[in-house]
């Protein structure tokens, strides 16, 4: 009963936009065929998404069970959540924008078992209930350098205001260092196309985060041409994939990315090389190997937690290659001698993929999607996984049989009326949680989406 109530909630969400006749600096320079509700009001904005999904895995082989391994006799879960996003413009180029969330759901295995998660709509914490937190609350000023108009344009958490092709964007508060770094037109939005961890974003990308994804910081993005540099400060969690942020950045990531805007046959792309660096109290794997050896348990991180740095790199390339079909790319390295803080279990990651438009078969509202992810882990994490340690997301109490997780994943959506989308999401893992003596795993699920 309480699904169908969630269903209907999620189905029935609509926004209130102010209206308001826009002030002339406001509408100086925009495209008349950008203007949208926000635009009309003129400094407010009021947008609305809900999506609900329905995800189980089938019976697989697995001899053996961990406390993080996914559920070999198959399973079944669901999450819901509603966004409000509310946003103003006080003067020429500031934005403040609220972001409220009601949700509710668990993931497969409360959301543990494979590197790789298949969804992304579930976060690592879950409740059987609805509950609501505030889970973006920021400000960005751009600041105009000159050269042609290139207005923004009108989407969840951005204004459709006039501003020029150099320019400066500072941004700060709660927000998700995801919404500047690592994006891909492709491949970044679990509510609109791919599911898995590891397609939309990339493996080794160990970003600062609370449990459900966000965190306090600050980020520059500078615009020149066909550049743009980006640099950002934010708070980890105070205990490795914890519910809680540090404060006064105690324990902190420095986040630095080059973008290079490309053109092939005048289809528009993208490369961007992301590295970040973390400063913040975490074990050496190979100390919690020993330690536990030492006091005849399995590996424990807690006591030989020290202060000392994790740091990462990697690649991020989106091209449209036609007018109907987009494709993208990620591959990255992180630290594998230490445990990782907030993200996911993986050292190296490589992902890839094309998104469709119905076009190209005479489904205009329609798109599919089709993603391989191969992830991998160091020798360390091997030692310390065998010897029965627990990651963030995997640890089947052994592995003997190290191979790397690879995952195919597809999907189909279909304009069902207005702005409702469904979603049928088909996903394979094999060797989940790096483990040869388990699956393959085939993962099933319904999206629905609701977005204003």
């Amino acid at each position: 009963m309480r699904n169908a109530v969630i269903v209907a909630a999620l189905l029935a969400a609509t926004p209130v936009a102010a209206q308001k006749t826009p002030t002339p600096d406001v509408m100086a320079g925009v495209d008349p065929s950008a203007v949208g509700p926000d635009l009309i009001a003129g400094r407010f904005a009021l947008h609305a998404q809900a999506t609900f999904v329905a995800q189980g895995n089938t019976p697989f082989r697995a001899p053996y069970d961990g406390p993080n391994s996914l559920n070999g006799d198959g399973q079944f879960r669901e999450t819901a959540d509603i966004t409000l996003y509310g946003g103003v413009r006080l003067w020429k180029g500031f934005e403040a924008w609220a972001n409220g969330e009601a949700d509710q759901g668990f993931g497969l295995r409360n959301t543990l078992g494979a590197a790789g998660f298949p969804s992304a709509e579930a976060y690592k914490v879950g409740k059987g209930t609805p509950y609501i937190r505030l889970q973006r609350l920021f400000f960005r000023q751009t600041i105009d350098l000159g050269g042609d108009a290139d207005p923004a344009q009108r989407d969840l958490n951005q204004l459709a205001v006039p501003r020029t092709a150099n320019r400066l964007t500072l941004t700060v508060g709660k927000f998700s260092v995801g919404d500047i770094f690592d994006t891909n037109t492709y491949a970044h939005d679990p509510r609109n196309d791919f599911l898995n961890w590891t397609t939309i974003d990339l493996g080794t990308f160990d970003y600062a985060a609370d449990a459900w994804g966000y965190t306090y910081g600050g980020a520059a993005e500078l615009t020149l041409g066909k550049w743009t540099g980006r640099a950002g400060l934010f708070n980890l969690s105070q205990v490795p994939n914890s519910a809680d942020l540090e404060t006064h950045f105690r324990q902190y990531q420095v986040d630095l990315e080059v973008e290079r805007r490309i053109s092939f046959r005048g289809h528009p792309g993208a490369i961007r090389v992301t590295g970040w660096f973390s400063h913040g109290n975490f074990a050496r794997l190979d100390d919690a190997v020993a330690y536990g050896r030492a006091n005849g348990t399995p590996p424990q991180l807690a006591p030989v937690r020290r202060f000392r740095d994790r740091k990462g790199i990697g690649v991020d390339a989106e091209q449209e290659v036609a007018d109907n079909i987009g494709v993208f790319f990620r591959a990255g390295v992180g630290d594998g001698d230490s445990e990782v803080v907030e993200f996911t279990d993986a050292d190296s990651s490589v992902s890839g993929g094309a998104r469709i438009k119905g076009k190209a078969w005479g489904r205009g509202g329609d798109e599919a999607g089709i993603a391989l992810i191969a992830n991998d882990i160091s020798a360390a994490r091997k030692r310390f996984l065998d010897a029965g340690g627990l990651g963030l997301l995997i640890g089947d109490g052994r592995l003997p049989h190290l191979g790397p997780e690879l995952i195919g994943e597809a999907y189909y959506d279909v304009t069902v009326v207005g702005p409702l989308h469904l979603t049928a999401d088909a996903q394979l893992i094999v060797n989940p949680a790096y483990n040869r003596d388990r699956g393959p795993v085939p993962v099933f699920g319904i999206r629905a989406h609701v977005q204003y």
